[in-house]
């Protein structure tokens, strides 16, 4: 080791744990070499820390190193006398916070990005537990990630079964949409009318990031269980025309509203596109996580409120109260939704119109209620059909009642659709959706009673 180092390392003898000082002294050191092993003492540090201690250096990190409010002042003062490229400089460099820096140092160590990754988690698990304000220093981090983990720094491969053990097992432990039951689940999931793909990037090797499951079908699925059936077929390259992607899970708790999945699935569309010609329709079998939830949450003027679930329910009112004995609609509906199952052939059409209420009109503190219908939206999907009793699984029973949804992938629309969504809120729905929407639209809207009660009439736009 030469000299320089030797000589730093035995000037930090007995302060290897103080992170202050280590930071500090890591944003003020000026050689590579030396920045590279702080960072690493930092790192390794970092690594041995309790809850307790981390949660102590969080704030730190959140309180010490962001930015200098005078200094802003002041060179805002400057850039408004002089815009020169100069003070356009200095003003950039005074609303960065010095953590920003101290987190590129911290990187250039190795197992940086992994230590930065899994430390951003770790904050977010902190600021929900602890109802720690961590947003600082949470927004630093989300914007270094995002450029660290742009499209173009990610590496897109195919996960087979020949693939290394160490990926399948992971492939396990990060499906959180359709658990993998073992190897045997696994390996259908990963046969020849199956594929899975990847996302990983340089800096975490045998790590994928995000990956997406695909099954490739004979027309568009709306029930979820052949999908994951172990002992269902492998279906015919012939017989292939649908490619449903029913499964998208983000591996890595730190890079959460990182956008990532956008960008695999475009991809994806591509990548089977070229390796199978006579593959037209690109799908997703998505859940609604929260739907029901929304449905019980009538307390949100945003959402299902009583007098519009009294509305949706209308045309199906004469069968749902006489299945369940009682007299109110929606008091029908409620009870006759505690055992789904017994009920079936009555429940379904109401359940697909709530469903495609929930997807389209159904707000929550002004955004969509449903964060999956959000990410497919915004990334110029369409809504293409709402589907009754398609997931059986305990757990759909419990969060949808059972619904899935297809949002369709056209390539030709993707920009289109996403520049409605994200500029207007208009939700493009297929042709086979348009008079149903139109429908929940009416009921949905408030009437003129409830209009002059709260003076905020609301549109929903329909595509």
């Amino acid at each position: 080791m030469p000299g320089f180092l030797t000589n730093l390392l035995e000037s930090l003898r007995g302060r290897r744990t103080d992170m202050r000082f280590l930071c500090r002294r890591l944003l003020s050191e000026r050689g590579e070499a030396s920045q590279t092993a702080l960072a690493q003492e930092i790192i390794n540090a970092y690594g041995a820390m309790n809850s307790e201690q981390r949660l102590a250096f969080f704030k730190m990190l959140n309180r010490e190193f962001s930015v200098d409010a005078a200094k802003i002042r002041g060179a805002a003062a400057a850039y408004e006398r002089s815009r020169s490229a100069e003070n356009l400089a200095a003003l950039s460099a005074a609303v960065e916070a010095p953590r920003q820096e101290l987190i590129r140092r911290i990187n250039t160590a190795p197992g940086g990005t992994e230590t930065l990754v899994a430390l951003r988690g770790q904050v977010l698990e902190a600021s929900r537990d602890n109802g720690a304000d961590f947003g600082e220093l949470d927004a630093d981090l989300r914007h270094l990630f995002r450029s660290w983990f742009n499209r173009g720094f990610l590496r897109l491969e195919r996960i087979s079964w020949q693939s290394s053990a160490l990926i399948l097992e992971k492939l396990i432990r990060y499906e959180s949409v359709h658990e993998i039951n073992g190897w045997p689940d696994l390996r259908r999931r990963l046969e020849a009318d199956r594929r899975c793909f990847a996302f990983f990037h340089p800096a975490l090797a045998n790590e994928p990031i995000i990956f997406l499951e695909v099954a490739l079908c004979d027309g568009l699925a709306g029930d979820l269980e052949p999908l994951l059936d172990v002992k269902a077929p492998v279906l015919a390259p012939g017989k292939m025309d649908t490619a449903i992607f029913y499964s998208i899970n983000n591996c890595l708790p730190g890079l959460r509203n990182v956008p990532m999945g956008n960008f695999l699935i475009k991809q994806v569309v591509a990548e089977l596109a070229g390796e199978f010609p006579n593959v037209k329709t690109y799908s997703t079998l998505s859940p609604l996580p929260r739907f029901s939830r929304a449905l019980r949450d009538t307390q949100n003027e945003q959402g299902f409120t009583p007098r519009r679930l009294s509305r949706l329910l209308s045309d199906y009112g004469r069968d749902l109260t006489a299945a369940s004995g009682r007299r109110d609609i929606v008091d029908a509906f409620f009870h006759l939704v505690e055992q789904p199952l017994s009920h079936r052939k009555i429940l379904g059409e109401p359940l697909q119109r709530l469903g495609l209420a929930y997807l389209t009109c159904a707000r929550r503190d002004g955004k969509l209620y449903d964060q999956v219908a959000t990410f497919h939206l915004s990334n110029g999907a369409r809504l293409e059909r709402v589907n009754a009793f398609g997931n059986l699984r305990p757990y759909g029973l419990e969060a949808s009642v059972g619904l899935t949804v297809n949002y369709r992938y056209l390539p030709a629309e993707f920009e289109e659709n996403h520049e409605r969504f994200v500029r207007g809120g208009k939700i493009r729905v297929s042709s086979g959706l348009f008079q149903e929407h139109k429908k929940v639209i009416e009921a949905w809207q408030p009437s003129r009673e409830e209009s002059r009660a709260r003076n905020s009439p609301r549109s929903f736009g329909i595509e």
